[in-house]
């Protein structure tokens, strides 16, 4: 096998290009995978733009699909030239934020270097690829803990199927669930980008039986109707607020899903709700957010606001992929354009940019 690889990093804000990097070594817990299709993130988009700060020279992107080139000596019950997927969020299931419940911000890798305290919580630290781990946007990428975080593909199904398995449908599907939808509901889902598409489809497949999708594209807005909205709300044409309280009658909506990241989007995911409903925020946002008051009912309307990060490991994987493998749902929708490795700065290009049509680019080594 070569020495080297070729790898998108981060170089400074406003500059993500390839580079010749080692590939790396396979410690006992990990595993050497070599890509065979990735993708670009809203989040590698917010890295780029400085907006999400990462070390110079780190390898972006964290979703990958590929086939397993060489495996650590302690991980058992895989084996090489198996086609796997990795989460996006690659905790260490026996730390304490993982037995705690929240294993997406398990920082207890970082631990020894004094980066993180002695339990080992810290947001978002979950997130190792492209983050503070060499991610996917490259040849080959270790995956820490594998045994905890490879799940293999089912026989039949394609890179392209399963792509939106590490991060976007595993998002988008926890934005549904920390919406707590229960059957018979009207959720509102706020941005119908590739997230809140998934969001959408989550909230069909929870039991929401009036699914209202809002964007400012028609386009997005015909597919978030494959994906299971009821209604399409596009805010360019209508006031958002106004109109889904027409819809309920004046009773607001069991929950909201805010997927964009933006104040405006924010502050209307929360005027939509009834007394007692559920904010479900997955937005990445960049400036502080301020409450509407009125929609805060000045803190005493039984709101809930929940944040995720999306979940990781071969169990959340597995069932994603039985929710494709089973035809509930076809996210290759999704995927609406392809580029090679060596065009990743013309493909970062066109996803920044949101041209063409662009939903998610299926990137080849």
């Amino acid at each position: 096998m070569a020495e080297m690889m070729r790898a998108a990093v981060f170089v400074e804000p406003g500059r993500i290009e390839l580079a010749d990097k080692p590939i790396p070594d396979v410690g006992p817990n990990d595993a050497l995978i070599r890509i065979t299709t990735t993708t670009i993130c809203g989040t590698d988009v917010h890295i780029l733009k400085g907006e999400y700060p990462v070390a110079p020279g780190l390898t972006v992107g964290h979703e990958p699909v590929g086939v397993i080139e060489k495996l650590g000596s302690a991980v058992k019950g895989y084996r090489e030239g198996q086609r796997v997927i990795a989460g996006a969020i690659c905790p260490n299931f026996n730390s304490y934020a993982a037995q705690d419940g929240v294993p997406s911000q398990d920082g207890s890798y970082l631990t020894a270097d004094g980066r993180c305290g002695c339990h080992g919580y810290k947001a978002t630290a979950g997130w190792r690829f492209g983050n503070l781990i060499d991610g996917t946007q490259a040849e080959y990428v270790l995956v820490p803990d594998a045994e905890a975080n490879l799940a293999p593909i089912p026989d039949g199904l394609t890179d392209e199927q399963v792509l939106m398995c590490p991060d976007i449908m595993s998002t988008g599907f926890k934005g549904a669930e920390n919406a707590n939808i229960r059957i018979g509901d009207t959720v509102v889902v706020f941005a119908q980008g590739p997230i809140g598409l998934c969001a959408t489809a989550g909230a069909r497949l929870l039991g929401a039986t009036t699914i209202i999708a809002v964007d400012g594209n028609d386009h997005r807005l015909d597919i978030a109707r494959q994906m299971g909205a009821d209604v399409t709300l596009n805010f360019r044409n209508c006031d958002v607020v106004d109109e889904v309280m027409r819809l309920t009658g004046g009773r607001g909506a069991d929950a909201s899903i805010e997927a964009l990241g933006t104040q405006t989007t924010f502050a209307q995911a929360l005027k939509v709700l009834k007394p007692g409903g559920t904010l479900s925020s997955l937005g990445v946002y960049s400036e502080d957010l301020v409450l509407p008051l009125d929609a805060f009912a000045a803190g005493l309307g039984d709101h809930r606001i929940n944040t995720a990060l999306c979940p990781g490991g071969k169990e959340r994987m597995r069932r994603l992929m039985n929710v494709v493998a089973s035809n509930r749902l076809d996210l290759g929708v999704l995927v609406t354009h392809e580029y090679k490795l060596d065009d990743i700065a013309a493909a970062y290009d066109l996803f920044a940019n949101q041209r063409d049509g662009v939903l998610k680019i299926a990137i080849k080594p």
